[in-house]
């Protein structure tokens, strides 16, 4: 793949996937915005990597559930640089993936899963929202939106944060319906549980195990192997492919 010219958007990428997605794409030769909310440190950690893989990058700072701040953002990229060619919707709001110790039900109240759907949902409205106008005028770009293969199996029923997934697959579907003529593309990426990150450092090694013993590939995913899946949305390979999902948990849910 080659992304050399295009810029990229990736939003929660100091750590974790999306750290691991901008170094992807910088190793292809784009040029990466590191969006991050508060960790600067890791933010400029992920910048550097990107150059030493072989593509730039800048650090901007965003809170994604600020729409002021991200049209600023998005303003300031345009402006830079002349473009946006994908943007990729990573960043949501801390969840521990601990079965354990997640909230029944019957514990949960509307505002937790009101703070999920905001995570998930209004981050990305808010990136697509102000991205919108940039790529309607060179009639081209491809968005990328993190899921999760809990859409399709709930394998640990983490009710608040698989229903807000649930509505990003939905918004991106209907997004995808309504920007195809424009030539904007919409899709998801759905990873299985990712180790290791902050979100599933409190998984325990027998929920892991379990999961491994149910996946035909017989292994938790790293981040890297979501960065794959991602920039082949992002590019030109899938330029006819647009409101899908794309199951990356080694074949746990075959969807």
């Amino acid at each position: 793949m080659d992304f050399r010219g295009q810029t990229i958007i990736v939003t929660g990428a100091s750590r974790g996937i999306g750290a691991a997605v901008a170094k992807a794409f910088a190793a292809e030769g784009g040029t990466v915005i590191v969006n991050y909310l508060k960790n600067a440190e890791a933010a400029d950690r992920t910048v550097e990597a990107c150059k030493t893989a072989g593509g730039d990058a800048q650090a901007m700072q965003a809170d994604v559930n600020d729409r002021d701040a991200i049209q600023r953002m998005v303003d300031t990229v345009a402006e830079e640089f002349g473009r946006i060619d994908t943007v990729v919707n990573n960043a949501f709001r801390p969840y521990t993936f601990d079965p354990d110790n997640r909230k029944r039900f019957d514990e949960l109240a509307w505002t937790d899963y009101r703070d999920q759907v905001d995570s998930a949902l209004q981050s990305a409205y808010n990136l697509c929202h102000a991205v919108l106008p940039v790529m309607k005028k060179r009639a081209t770009g491809s968005i990328v939106n993190v899921a999760t293969d809990l859409v399709a199996r709930a394998v640990v029923p983490y009710h608040e944060y698989t229903t807000a997934k649930s509505a990003l697959v939905g918004f991106s579907r209907t997004l995808a319906a309504e920007l195809g003529p424009l030539g904007i593309r919409v899709n998801c990426v759905a990873p299985g549980l990712v180790y290791p990150t902050d979100a599933s450092r409190d998984t325990k090694e027998a929920v892991k195990d379990a999961i491994i013993e149910q996946t035909p590939l017989r292994r938790i995913a790293t981040p890297e192997d979501v960065t794959g899946p991602v920039l082949f949305l992002a590019s030109d390979w899938s330029r006819f492919m647009t409101g899908q999902t794309l199951y990356v948990d080694g074949g746990l849910v075959m969807g």
